[in-house]
């Protein structure tokens, strides 16, 4: 007669429970720890969940594999004590607190003490550690929930200081800028994680724009026998970082051409400079090599009745050879003068053409507009050559008092319109509607005007706009507040990880 106990059907929930209470009763998880008191250790500290929100069947999936390495430790014969954590993170806590409670951070210490608001976050980031301990019971997951390190304890915030001590002291901690993600909605940086979230790239159409920079004619730029002005023309689908611009980024191997023509939006003979591979994508073939002189009024890129403009290549050079050429500053406003690009970069030497790796000839003019402050490519450049950084956007999302001109910007405005409530757009549109109507600027405006389209009516009125056009594309948003993110300077510290990169793969 079997010694074993036989089934007649498969029940798994009953099997559970049977398997589950005999491990309690006989306390297997505590005597697979104890039984090897002296036995070489293997260290396992949870990768904490956060029981702000309720366990999901991902938890389990994670968590099982964890539950297979540290028995395979303990069949080994290591002493494997599991101590398990809570991650206690604060900003989904404090954001979730204060939707609770209708407050923003504005309202703490005034509406709420500091000391209810961190007592109502203590609550809120434990909420569900009932329900996370039952599940982890039930999926048989062993680690020790009686005394789990929490990281908004005192004893746990202390050792990561020790760590970061310890990190110092051997000379691998330093503070740099680093442009990330950054969410003005909600406050903070987002890790490449976050941005990756499902849902945070959404379709959105932006007023893009062809700006003209105007070069300096010197010893460093003097095509032979030509003397007129020369135009730079750099794309750009973010007209809001235009203000922060210090740089024009060409590829050094690129083939760049000088072209003659007429400006599609004043109508006046121009000569510009871009990337020889792209001129199909400004000029029709029908209008090369046509005298350009003034014509009549043209419509935006298209001569009259729709005709091409009238456009010949008059010189041609490699991307390297523009290196170094001067330029004016695209848009001058009280907060972006050079005396305050040297206030905070003295010695920057701002305004010239760059040469960069990462230029290409896809899309665009084969020219990009550099502004350090708000691209990772545009910071490596931009320090590479000193040329400053400015960041005319603070973190509310909010441009700088100093960005203004009293009629297409009014400075201290949100750059992004998705920033703005109903009710600020209605009285934003109000007020632009009677000052570009006072000054005529527009006729009957209909609806308010971003940022980036009045900096684009500004080119125009300025003869600094080449093209204009809404441009769709995937554009990454704050996975908590749904608003789209900027390309943000914010200070860091980072760990030398490359100091210890060969021993770490010896290991």
């Amino acid at each position: 007669m079997s010694k074993y106990k036989e089934f007649s059907g498969l029940h798994l929930p009953s099997i559970d429970k049977e398997i589950l209470a005999k491990w309690q009763k006989e306390n297997a998880f505590e005597q697979s720890v104890d039984l090897r008191e002296g036995a070489k250790p293997f260290v396992f500290y949870e990768g904490p969940p956060s029981a702000n929100g309720m366990p999901g069947i991902h938890h389990v999936i994670s968590r099982t594999l964890k539950d297979l390495v540290c028995r395979y430790k303990t069949m080994q014969g290591f002493q494997v004590k599991r101590k398990g954590g809570w991650d206690t993170h604060g900003l989904p806590i404090e954001l979730g607190v204060e939707k609770e409670l209708g407050i923003t951070k504005e309202d703490i210490g005034i509406k709420i003490s500091i000391e209810d608001y961190n007592q109502k976050c203590r609550e809120a980031v434990l909420r569900y550690k009932n329900e996370w301990d039952d599940i982890t019971t039930k999926m048989g997951y062993w680690v020790d929930l009686n005394n789990p390190y929490i990281t908004y304890e005192n004893n746990y915030i202390e050792s990561l200081w020790w760590i970061l001590k310890q990190l110092y002291n051997k000379n691998l901690l330093y503070e740099s800028v680093s442009i990330q993600p950054y969410s003005p909605a909600a406050g903070t940086g987002l890790s490449s994680h976050e941005l990756n979230q499902p849902g945070t790239y959404k379709d959105v159409k932006d007023t893009s724009c062809v700006a003209m920079f105007k070069g300096i004619q010197n010893s460093k730029f003097k095509i032979q026998n030509f003397d007129e002005a020369v135009y730079f023309l750099a794309w750009t689908t973010t007209p809001w970082t235009l203000p922060s611009n210090l740089g024009l980024t060409v590829g050094p191997n690129i083939d760049y051409v000088l072209v003659k023509t007429i400006s599609p939006v004043n109508h006046q003979p121009i000569s510009v400079i871009l990337a020889k591979a792209l001129v199909k994508n400004y000029f029709k073939e029908e209008g090369k090599y046509v005298e350009v002189e003034v014509s009549a009024p043209l419509s935006l890129g298209r001569g009259v009745g729709g005709e091409a403009l009238p456009w010949k290549i008059i010189a041609e050079f490699k991307g390297s050879e523009l290196e170094g050429i001067e330029y004016e500053q695209l848009l001058s406003f009280p907060a972006n003068s050079i005396d305050i690009i040297l206030e905070e970069t003295p010695n920057a030497k701002p305004f010239k053409v760059l040469v960069g790796d990462f230029v290409t000839t896809e899309d665009g003019t084969g020219i990009v507009h550099t502004a350090p402050a708000f691209g990772a490519d545009d910071y490596k450049v931009g320090k590479a050559n000193n040329i400053g950084i400015l960041t005319m956007v603070d973190k509310r999302g909010k441009f700088l008092e100093g960005i203004k001109d009293g009629v297409f910007l009014y400075g201290d405005e949100y750059v992004k319109e998705a920033y703005l409530t109903d009710a600020e757009k209605e009285i934003e549109f109000q007020k632009q509607k009677q000052i570009l109507e006072a000054n005529g600027k527009v006729k009957d405006l209909k609806k308010y005007l971003s940022v980036d389209d009045r900096i684009v009516l500004k080119l125009q009125e300025e003869g600094k706009l080449f093209k204009k056009e809404k441009y769709d594309h995937n554009y990454p948003h704050c996975w908590r507040t749904d608003k789209p993110i900027l390309y943000y300077p914010l200070d860091a510290w980072f760990i030398k990880t490359t100091a210890l990169k060969d021993r770490m793969v010896e290991l």
